[in-house]
């Protein structure tokens, strides 16, 4: 059985940091699963100030989308982000909903069938204004609708603010296992 922490706030809330001091605690080497697309330079340069703001100890991946794929049993894993891989998949699904939920639960289900501890960071999008456009209006749903799902099987919840972190749901869990 997996271990769920799932991590979640605003843009530059300290998200990323926070699951990464969390997974240094629990892991010497931790697995570092990036779902960045680079879609243009300023995506080259977040990707870059990511790499940078991690050590050599830590073993890095990138899948943008099939995260289900991977065999990570018995290993401390930090998914960042599923709004991106999200984004992927929405984007890769010409933007309808339906489609990319039902693929996005089913390869969340697949990923979180690994065993071990598994950090998830993600956005929380609807906490500001109506979006303009259609799109971006689907695609907010479609984040809350996962980060709901996520959550609902997560031992813990843990939302940032201004880098502080809220537990928002703790579940007692005794397989959270910091030799992994």
């Amino acid at each position: 059985m997996s271990s769920i922490t799932f991590i979640t706030g605003g843009q530059r809330s300290g998200k990323s940091r926070y699951a990464q001091q969390l997974a240094l605690e629990l892991a010497d080497n931790p697995i570092y699963l990036a779902t960045a697309r680079r879609w243009d330079e300023d995506f080259n340069q977040r990707i870059k100030r990511h790499q940078n703001d991690r050590g050599l100890n830590w073993q890095n991946l990138e899948v943008e989308k099939h995260i289900g794929e991977l065999s990570l049993n018995g290993q401390t894993v930090l998914l960042d982000c599923i709004t991106l891989w999200l984004t992927n998949l929405f984007h890769d699904n010409q933007f309808q909903t339906e489609p990319t939920l039902v693929q996005a639960k089913d390869e969340w289900q697949r990923f979180a069938a690994n065993e071990g501890n598994l950090i998830v960071v993600s956005n929380e999008l609807g906490m500001g204004i109506h979006a303009e456009h259609e799109t971006a209006r689907k695609f907010t749903d479609l984040q809350g609708w996962m980060n709901q799902y996520i959550a609902a099987q997560a031992q813990r919840v843990i939302l940032m603010v201004s880098g502080i972190p809220i537990t928002i749901k703790e579940v007692s869990n005794p397989s959270i296992n910091p030799n992994l």
